[in-house]
């Protein structure tokens, strides 16, 4: 077979390749995240579609972690903007560590009693690897490997339009400025 023969079959093959992947990427971006939903505590539905036209900012949380203290800088976050239209959604997990209360309704009063959480707290769900719930598996999807929850307290950020656009990892506290700039940037549009 001629060389250039070769090469422009390679070259066909490359692009298609390319093309479809970045194809395939633009509509995994345009999944709406509202479709999803988590079970509260008294087994009602907890559906993102009720917060249509705000900034979700969702948490995944756990009682017993050594960045627990982050539930009381979330409340202050979700008291301050929430006016503004930030809605924050905790999402209680066992996964890392295990560091979760094994009853939802222990996890309900520890996050009311302990921080005067007044946002929403879902029942406690799986959010890493194969079983995790359908939204984190999705959101892996969307923004790629590196934003899957590595620990407790991962946060990600749906737009009004619930488009997922950004993560934060544990570390980053409810008062860090980049994260307090992008909730801004959302509100602000």
């Amino acid at each position: 077979m001629n060389l250039t023969i070769i090469f422009s079959i390679f070259m066909f093959s490359f692009f298609s390749l390319f093309f479809t992947g970045n194809k395939q990427l633009a509509q995994a971006k345009e999944v709406d995240f509202y479709q999803f939903s988590f079970k509260q505590f008294d087994g009602k539905d907890l559906k993102f579609s009720e917060f249509r036209g705000k900034v979700l900012l969702v948490v995944n949380t756990a009682s017993k972690c050594g960045f627990t203290k982050q539930y009381s800088g979330l409340e202050k976050l979700y008291e301050k903007y929430k006016e503004d239209g930030l809605v924050v959604i905790a999402i209680p997990s066992a996964d890392f560590g295990g560091q979760e209360f094994e009853k939802d309704e222990e996890i309900q009063h520890f996050c009311k009693y302990n921080f005067g959480v007044s946002f929403p707290v879902s029942k406690k769900e799986i959010v890493s690897g194969d079983n995790a719930h359908p939204f984190y598996k999705q959101a892996r999807k969307t923004l790629g490997f590196g934003s899957a929850p590595k620990w407790n307290f991962h946060k990600y950020l749906i737009n009004q339009n619930g488009k997922l656009v950004d993560f934060f990892n544990s570390t980053t506290t409810p008062q860090d400025e980049k994260l307090i700039a992008k909730i801004e940037e959302l509100l602000a549009k």
